[in-house]
């Protein structure tokens, strides 16, 4: 059967100080939407309508947040929620999810979704996600893979190289080549106009067993303890085996334990061969928005004729190209005579800095967290 899972553990400080530790960016209502506002968490949940039905889908995240997960989402149980009790990247998170999933349904396939981007629209992506779906339930040995067709030379993004086009699936469909990290400006342009690469949407569609056979091959010491974590679910040892495992599985991405290594035994595979690993992406021409940063938020809002943009009670008055966000609706924010500024003001804290600075807000976040200890 079909399953999805969306992973929701991260910490987010690149949208400090609205995302906080306790409080994570994907659990903040700060996207305005349909006249209300409305946490990533709860639009990534929506996606998933008419996709699986509500009781596979699944929820990935820190345990910390379980209660406020439920709390924003009461139709996810709690045996619908993972709770990771620390972070161990993303190919942990996925294994952790497979693990669970394969004893629950030795059949099971699911979706890997992220808890940090506006898509649309949403009914051109549930299409795009079907043809995974379709591409997995036709070889269960196919990894998916979810490339964006890139608008501009992102350099913020991993891309991933498309080769031969799968038949049947309408010239959406593709043998991956290679995944390449973040690329220089030069590159990424050399890229886009080549026509054969798209952005790493971190989205992906696979069977639970032939996912952890890859880790098995690839990463066996995860292997090894997710493999005591899903022999201990559903007992009463679970919570204790789960604290006692997870912190010691390698940190690692999916895509550097399992994508990159399963490609290039891939490029090793004749195409059309029935053994190996088979590596595919869907293409997906759509509106896709990495809200990880001011500068990607600061798209979500209209500009005035000046490029300002305001969320919350503020104004930017004879000001040019800034960004105001106010989360405390007791004060106001006021800006004048002001150029290419962010201003970010909560109930307990205000950010001040230069827009093209963006990237430095980790370094300060980590800088407050050694002076404030």
């Amino acid at each position: 059967m079909r399953y999805a899972m969306i992973m929701a553990g991260g910490a987010g400080t690149r949208l400090w100080p609205m995302s906080r530790q306790d409080r994570p960016k994907q659990l903040v209502p700060f996207i305005r939407r349909h006249g209300r506002a409305s946490s990533l968490l709860e639009i990534a949940a929506e996606r998933l309508e008419g996709l699986v039905p509500p009781e596979r889908r699944y929820i990935c995240t820190n345990e910390a947040y379980r209660a406020s997960i439920r709390a924003a989402l009461p139709r996810f149980s709690d045996a619908q929620i993972l709770g990771e009790p620390v972070g161990r990247d993303t190919v942990n998170a996925v294994g952790f999810a497979a693990a669970v999933l394969q004893k629950l349904d030795p059949g099971a396939l699911f979706a890997v979704l992220t808890a940090d981007h506006l898509i649309e629209p949403a009914d051109l992506f549930r299409d795009r996600m079907e043809q995974g779906f379709e591409l997995v339930e036709q070889d269960p040995t196919r990894l998916v893979t979810f490339s964006i067709k890139p608008t501009h030379p992102a350099t913020g993004f991993g891309y991933v190289e498309r080769g031969a086009s799968i038949p049947g699936t309408g010239g959406l469909g593709f043998r991956v080549e290679r995944f390449v990290e973040k690329p220089s400006r030069e590159k990424a342009q050399a890229y886009i106009e080549s026509g054969a690469f798209g952005w790493n949407s971190g989205m992906f569609v696979w069977k639970a067993s032939a996912f952890l056979d890859c880790l098995r091959r690839y990463k066996p010491e995860s292997h090894a303890g997710l493999m005591k974590i899903a022999s201990a679910w559903g007992t009463k040892d679970q919570k204790r085996v789960v604290d006692e495992v997870y912190p010691t599985l390698p940190k690692i991405s999916v895509d550097y334990a399992v994508m990159e290594p399963a490609t290039r035994e891939q490029a090793r595979t004749p195409p059309g061969a029935r053994d190996g690993v088979k590596v595919c992406t869907v293409l997906m021409d759509l509106t896709w928005l990495d809200v990880g940063s001011w500068p990607s938020f600061a798209t979500t809002l209209d500009p005035d004729a000046q490029g300002n943009r305001v969320s919350g009670k503020g104004i930017a008055f004879r000001c040019k190209d800034t960004l105001v966000v106010n989360a405390d609706d007791r004060h106001t924010v006021a800006l004048l005579g002001c150029e290419g500024l962010t201003v970010v003001h909560t109930e307990d804290a205000t950010l001040v800095m230069p827009s093209d600075r963006a990237e430095e807000l980790k370094l300060l976040h980590a800088e407050l967290a050694e002076k404030l200890k």
